[in-house]
C-alpha cells in the first residue's frame, strides 16, 4: 500500500516501537514514554486523550516493556472498549484487554464461581425493572413509570456506593440526597427486591461487580492468580469511577502501583449513579510518587468553541473546578457561536431544523451535526421538526450497530457471496468491491436514494448505508481487497463493536453524548429549570449542570448553537428566562473581561420564531436574560429581580451603612435617601463618575447634588465618603 492510497480509516500498522510514537504531541509523548509505576492524566476534552493512552500501550508492548496479556485497560462504555480495541489493533497490540469495568468484572465471575463458590453462576437480570415493580407490589407502594425508573436508580446507586437496605434512609440523609420517594420505602422495596434475586437465584449488574469483589477479598488464592494474569492497569474516564469500581480496581492491583489513570474532574456529570472524582483529585495523594502529565491542546475545536468552554468553567465552583484546565485551541479559527432566542418550543425546534438544513446544503455531512438536550423528553419536538424538513436523524442509545437485525442478516448475505464467489449471479456485473457489496446489499433493502421520511425504515437503509460507505472506504485503504476480507474486517469490528457512523444528525441527551462529537452541535432548551434542571438544589448539584453543559459546548468542532424560548408553547406567557450559565459570555450578560483577538469572542445573538410571529419590544431588557422588563425594580437594576446577581455585596453593606446615618441626620426614614433597589443597583454598577450614577433610576440631579460625592467616595472605597453634601 502507498501513501496516496492509505486511508485514515484503515491506518499502516507502524514498522517499529518508535514509529507508534510517531505525530504524538510533547505531552502525549511524555505519556506514552512514561510506562512505569503510578500515572495520572489530566486531560481536557479534544485533547486526545485516546490516542495518549492507546499509543502509551502500543509502545509498551512493541518495546517489549509490557505484555499484551498483561495488561487490562477498562472503561465506561462498550462504544468506548471497542474504540480502544480498535485503535490498538491498528496499532499492533492486538493482543490487550480492553473492557468495561463490568466486562471484566463478569469474564473473572464466570471464570471463578465454580471454584470459588461452587455450581453455576446465577443467571444475569438483564433488566431489573420489573422486579423492582415486583418489590414494590409486595411492599404495597404503588409507583408510575417514573417513579419505577428513579427508584431503581436508587437502588442502583445505593449497590454502587455500597449502602446496604437497612442503611440506605441514613446515607441518604448524610448525603443531602434527594430521594424520588420517602427512603423508608425505598429502603423497604430494595430489601425486598434483593430478597426475591435470592429467591429465583438471579444477579443484577451490580451483583457482578459486588460479587468479584467478594470473592476477590475472601480468596486470596484467586486474588494472586488474577494479579499474576495482569500487571499493568490503564483505567480511562477515571473521573466516573465509583466507590464500588475503586474498590475492585485496589484489589486487582493489590501492593502493586502499575497503573495509569485518565480523566478530567471538570467532566464529571455522572454522581447521580454514584460516580466521585475524589480518587482522582487525591490520587497524588494515594500515589505521592506519581507522574502527573496534563493535556491541554485541544485538537476538536475551534478557538471561538474554546474560548465559550474555558469561560464556563472560569465562573464554576468547588473542588472540581479548582483542578480545572485552560484549554488551548489547536484549529484555525472559526465561526462564532450563535445564541438564539424563539419565542416558544416548536417555533426553536423549527428553527434549528431550518439551521440544520442550511448546513446540509451547505456540505456539512448530517452524520456530523448533533441536537443535545437536557432529557429525553425533549427529542420529540425536534424528531418532528427534522423530518418535517426532510432531514435524516437517529436518536443516540438505541442497540448496538452489529446488534441490529438489518446489520447482522447483511452480514450474512455478504458472507454468504464471499463463499459463492464467481458463481453468484448477483456479482456478475459488479466490477470492484464497494459494487459487490451494493448488488448483495440491494437485495436486503439498499437503494442509491434513501427512502422518504423517517421511521424504520429510514433506519434499515441508514444501516446498510453505513455498511456501503464502509466497503468504499475499505476499498479505497486496501486495493485488491476481496468480499472475504471485507467480512473478516466486518467480523473484527463486530467483536470489537467498532461500529461504522449512521448518516444523520444525531439527537441525543447531554448525558449521552459524553465522549463523541460532530462538526455542528444544537444545545437546545437552555432555560432557567432545564439548565441548571430545576432539582439541582444544592451548590454542588449546580455546578454538575455547569460541568454539563460545558461537556455539550465541547462536543462542537466548528459550529455552535445555542438556544432557549420563552414559553412551552405558542402563545404562552413568555416567562422562561436563558440559563444563568450564560452570564458574563453572551451578549448584553455582563463582561467576563477582556477576549483575546482571535481565540474566541462571546459569541452573536439572534432572535427566532416562528415566521410571522414576533415578540414586541419592550422599552427596557433585562441585561442578564435580556427578557424585556416592566415592573419599576427590575427596570432600576436593569436585569429581572430572580436573575443572578454581580452585586459587590461589601459595596453595598458600606452603602446601606452610609444611609442609615444620613437619614439618621436628615431625620427621615432611610428609603428617603436612596431604596434598597437603588442601593442594589449602585452596587451592581460600581460607578466612577456623576455621569454614570446619574444613569442608575432612582438617582435624580437633586440626590445627584445631595449624595453624589459621599456614594463616589464610597465606590471608590474611600472610608466614610467624601463628606455630607448639600442639604
Amino acid at each position: 500500500m502507498t501513501a496516496a492510497t492509505h486511508s485514515t480509516l484503515f491506518p499502516r500498522v507502524p514498522e517499529t516501537a518508535d514509529a507508534v510514537l510517531d505525530g504524538l504531541d510533547p505531552e502525549q509523548r511524555e505519556v506514552a514514554l512514561a510506562l512505569g509505576g503510578p500515572v495520572c492524566v489530566l486531560a481536557g476534552a479534544g485533547t486526545g486523550k485516546t490516542r495518549a493512552i492507546t499509543h502509551r500501550i502500543a509502545y509498551g508492548v512493541r518495546a517489549g516493556v509490557l505484555q499484551p496479556a498483561g495488561v487490562l485497560a477498562v472503561t465506561f462504555t462498550n462504544r468506548a472498549a471497542g474504540e480502544m480495541r480498535g485503535r490498538l489493533r491498528q496499532l499492533g497490540a492486538g493482543g490487550v484487554q480492553a473492557r468495561t469495568f463490568h466486562s471484566a468484572a463478569l469474564r473473572q465471575l464466570q471464570f471463578f464461581w465454580p471454584k470459588a463458590v461452587g455450581g453455576e453462576l446465577p443467571r444475569l437480570l438483564e433488566r431489573k425493572v420489573q422486579l423492582v415493580a415486583e418489590a414494590a407490589a409486595r411492599c404495597r407502594i404503588r409507583l408510575d413509570r417514573n417513579e419505577l425508573r428513579d427508584v431503581t436508580g436508587e437502588i442502583e446507586w445505593a449497590k454502587v456506593t455500597q449502602t446496604v437496605p437497612a442503611d440506605y434512609p441514613a446515607v441518604v440523609a448524610k448525603a443531602h440526597r434527594d430521594a424520588p420517594r420517602d427512603p423508608a420505602e425505598i429502603g423497604q422495596i430494595y430489601a425486598t427486591y434483593e430478597q426475591l434475586k435470592r429467591d429465583r437465584s438471579v444477579i443484577d449488574f451490580e451483583d457482578v461487580l459486588l460479587l468479584t469483589v467478594g470473592i476477590l477479598q475472601d480468596r486470596h488464592d484467586i486474588a494472586d492468580q488474577v494479579r499474576r494474569q495482569y500487571q499493568h492497569f490503564v483505567v480511562d474516564e477515571y473521573q466516573d469511577v465509583s466507590p464500588l469500581q475503586q474498590r475492585l480496581l485496589d484489589l486487582w492491583l493489590g501492593d502493586r502501583d502499575s497503573l495509569c489513570v485518565v480523566g478530567d474532574a471538570s467532566q464529571t456529570i455522572y454522581s447521580f449513579t454514584g460516580a466521585t472524582p475524589d480518587h482522582l483529585l487525591n490520587f497524588r495523594t494515594r500515589h505521592p510518587g506519581a507522574t502527573v502529565v496534563k493535556l491541554v491542546r485541544d485538537y476538536r475545536s475551534t478557538p471561538q468553541v474554546v474560548h465559550l468552554a474555558n469561560g464556563l468553567l472560569s465562573q464554576a465552583r468547588g473542588r472540581a473546578a479548582e483542578h480545572r484546565l485552560e484549554l488551548i485551541s489547536q484549529r484555525d479559527p472559526g465561526p462564532e457561536p450563535v445564541y438564539a432566542e424563539y419565542a416558544d418550543e416548536p417555533a426553536e425546534a423549527e428553527g434549528t431544523a431550518r439551521r440544520i438544513r442550511d448546513l446540509v446544503a451547505a456540505g456539512v455531512p448530517a452524520g456530523e451535526i448533533a441536537v443535545l438536550y437536557r432529557i429525553n423528553a425533549q427529542s420529540e419536538v425536534y424528531e418532528q421538526a427534522l423530518a418535517d424538513a426532510g432531514v435524516p436523524y437517529q436518536l443516540r442509545g438505541a442497540e448496538r450497530f452489529f446488534e441490529r437485525q438489518e446489520v447482522r442478516e447483511a452480514g450474512i448475505a455478504l458472507r454468504g457471496a464471499a463463499r459463492a464467489g464467481g458463481n453468484d449471479s448477483l456479482l456478475d456485473d459488479a466490477e470492484d468491491l464497494p459494487a459487490q457489496v451494493r448488488a448483495v446489499l440491494s437485495t436486503k433493502g439498499w437503494t442509491t436514494e434513501p427512502p422518504a421520511g423517517s421511521g424504520a425504515v429510514r433506519d434499515r437503509w441508514e444501516s446498510l448505508a453505513a455498511l456501503v460507505r464502509l466497503a468504499e472506504d475499505f476499498a479505497r485503504a486496501r486495493p485488491g481487497a476481496t468480499l472475504s476480507d471485507l467480512v473478516a474486517e466486518l467480523d473484527e469490528r463486530a467483536a470489537a463493536q467498532h461500529a461504522p457512523t449512521v448518516q444523520g444528525v444525531t439527537l441525543a441527551s447531554l448525558h449521552a453524548a459524553k465522549g463523541l462529537e460532530w462538526d455542528a452541535v444544537f444545545l437546545v432548551g437552555l432555560t432557567e429549570g432545564m439548565m441548571p434542571i430545576t432539582y439541582a438544589k444544592t451548590d454542588e448539584q449546580v455546578e454538575e449542570e455547569r460541568r454539563l453543559l460545558y461537556v455539550g459546548v465541547t462536543r462542537a468542532r466548528v459550529h455552535l448553537a445555542l438556544s432557549w424560548s420563552l414559553s412551552r408553547s405558542p402563545g404562552g406567557r413568555p416567562s422562561r428566562r436563558p440559563t444563568r450559565f450564560f452570564k458574563g459570555l453572551r451578549p448584553g450578560s455582563g463582561a467576563l473581561g477582556a477576549l483575546a483577538p482571535g481565540r474566541g469572542g462571546p459569541g452573536s445573538v439572534e432572535r427566532g420564531g416562528a415566521e410571522g410571529r414576533r415578540r414586541p419590544r419592550g422599552p427596557v431588557r433585562c441585561r442578564v436574560c435580556g427578557t424585556t422588563l416592566t415592573e419599576a425594580g427590575a427596570m432600576k437594576l436593569m436585569r429581572c429581580e430572580d436573575c443572578p446577581s454581580d452585586m459587590d455585596e461589601g459595596l453595598y453593606e458600606r452603602l446601606r451603612d452610609w444611609r442609615a446615618g444620613r437619614a439618621g441626620e436628615l431625620g427621615q426614614p432611610a428609603y428617603c435617601v436612596f431604596t434598597d433597589k437603588t442601593l442594589m443597583a449602585i452596587a451592581e454598577r460600581v460607578p466612577a463618575t456623576g455621569g454614570e450614577l446619574a444613569s442608575i433610576a432612582g438617582v435624580g440631579t437633586r440626590k445627584l447634588n445631595r449624595f453624589g460625592a459621599d456614594v463616589l467616595a464610597i465606590c471608590a472605597g474611600e472610608e466614610g465618603g467624601a463628606g455630607v453634601g448639600e442639604d
